[in-house]
């Protein structure tokens, strides 16, 4: 096997010869080791018979068989659904839930205890260990390949080893799943991202024997075309998919949804485990996500930084000071507003009203600016910004390095991620999510029966 390149360690160096494995064996057992389903293929590609019994010449299915969950496409809610997930099977399995992300993309710094040396892991690894405690797993183990700039490439100039990929995930995998009860993956988009490194998430579930459970966004046609693509995939490596989950449903159009995309999932026996009704809440983007799109930091208010705003509200200021603090009493506290770095008046005029409603006593300011210009072109003046660095921690107020419409743009087609700094949106998300899964249901569907004679503790 070729060396790796030195910005590749695929977290560790893991990415050895297999010393002896058959890989080839493993994925045959597996293959075998599970029940029958349409979904199902046998080794030499062919499609078996659809069934939902076990055949007599056949293992039983394996039980425990982790939970690995994909998405359709992009900004559907993926990460949202396993923090949602994780913190409902935490509630039944209270000792220990395995998580990890075998094939990761952003990523983040952080310290590894068994290794000894901080390492890079993917961003959503840090949010679920951190969110949940999940000290009981390395951070090597819960992330063991990440895909850099650059990795593409290497891997189809054969610098990187299709094996030692595999073999990275398959040690992190059952590192993970010897510590718990247990354990869910969390795929990177939908079920064909990583083919071209022969990685792709149908491709992994199959490898460690996983269940697939897909998510997608709210609808009938757009919703369930986007799910067979991913669902014919699982077929082709083999995997069953153990129910569906569908998010950001319309809240006039939910029971319909209910209804027709269940009864159109009934053709393949495969049970909607989560039908989840929009929350608009779970969408809008706090002044942190707004720091790290702008690639900025506040310039004053940084305690109100995970406070959220509806973009919908968002006002871009183009009328006089008058008019400005007409329009700033008459609307809801918490609005958004935006002005360019030229209109000093604007930004005098946020800080005055700041005071004058600080001094009346009455209801919060929670208010928001954002100064809009092209660095290095359009920038507040130093006596201004030193004037707005005197309300550090009250005045939200921040920069952004783009014209008024640009901003504007970026911020209505901006989908904000959840992360662990933002502990009030998460617990939100996980309230909202929970009570609308079958958790019964899919531990059932993945061999994990067990668990649903217990009853759900308090996390």
């Amino acid at each position: 096997m070729q060396s790796l390149p030195k910005y590749l360690v695929l977290n560790s160096a893991r990415c050895r010869s297999f010393c002896g494995r058959n890989l080839h064996f493993k994925q045959n057992l597996m293959t075998h080791n599970r029940t029958t389903s349409f979904f199902s293929t046998d080794v030499k590609g062919s499609r078996m018979q659809s069934t939902t019994t076990t055949n007599n010449d056949e293992a039983p299915a394996q039980m425990n068989r982790p939970i690995y969950v994909a998405a359709t496409q992009q900004h559907v809610g993926k990460t949202t659904t396993c923090l949602s997930l994780i913190s409902g099977l935490k509630k039944r399995f209270p000792q220990s839930i395995g998580y990890l992300k075998p094939v990761g993309q952003q990523h983040v710094p952080v310290y590894s205890e068994s290794m000894g040396k901080e390492i890079r892991v993917d961003k959503d690894v840090t949010l679920l260990r951190e969110f949940f405690n999940l000290q009981h797993l390395d951070y090597k183990d819960m992330s063991p390949v990440l895909i850099p700039k650059g990795y593409t490439k290497d891997y189809i100039d054969g610098k990187i080893s299709r094996d030692g990929q595999l073999n990275a995930i398959l040690d992190a995998y059952h590192n993970v799943a010897e510590k718990s009860e247990v354990v869910l993956c969390e795929g990177t988009g939908h079920c064909a991202v990583g083919s071209i490194v022969e990685c792709s998430n149908a491709k992994v579930a199959s490898l460690i024997g996983a269940d697939m459970v897909l998510v997608a966004n709210g609808g009938l046609g757009s919703c369930f075309d986007q799910l067979e693509l991913n669902r014919v995939l699982c077929e082709h490596h083999n995997v069953n998919v153990a129910g569906v989950i569908v998010n950001k449903v319309r809240r006039d159009k939910y029971e319909q949804t209910k209804d027709y995309l269940g009864r159109a999932l009934e053709r393949y026996g495969v049970p909607l485990l989560g039908c989840v009704p929009d929350r608009p809440y779970l969408g809008h983007p706090a002044l942190a996500d707004l720091e790290r799109m702008f690639k900025t930091k506040m310039i004053s208010g940084k305690k109100h930084k995970f406070r959220h705003y509806t973009v919908a509200d968002m006002t871009l200021v183009t009328t006089s000071l008058t008019r400005f603090l007409a329009n700033l009493r008459d609307k809801p506290s918490r609005s958004l507003y935006l002005c360019h770095a030229t209109r000093e008046d604007i930004v005098l005029g946020f800080l005055a009203e700041y005071q004058r409603r600080k001094l009346a006593g009455g209801p919060p300011f929670e208010a928001a600016l954002i100064i809009c210009g092209k660095k290095d072109r359009y920038e507040i003046s130093r006596e201004l910004r030193e004037l707005i660095e005197v309300h550090e921690e009250e005045v939200p107020i921040l920069l952004s390095p783009w014209t008024t419409s640009h901003t504007t743009e970026n911020i209505q087609a901006y989908t904000p991620k959840l992360n662990v700094h933002d502990k009030s949106r998460v617990i939100a998300a996980c309230d909202h999510y929970e009570k609308y899964i079958d958790y019964d249901l899919l531990l059932s569907r993945t061999g994990n029966s067990l668990a649903s004679t217990r009853t759900p503790q308090s996390v």
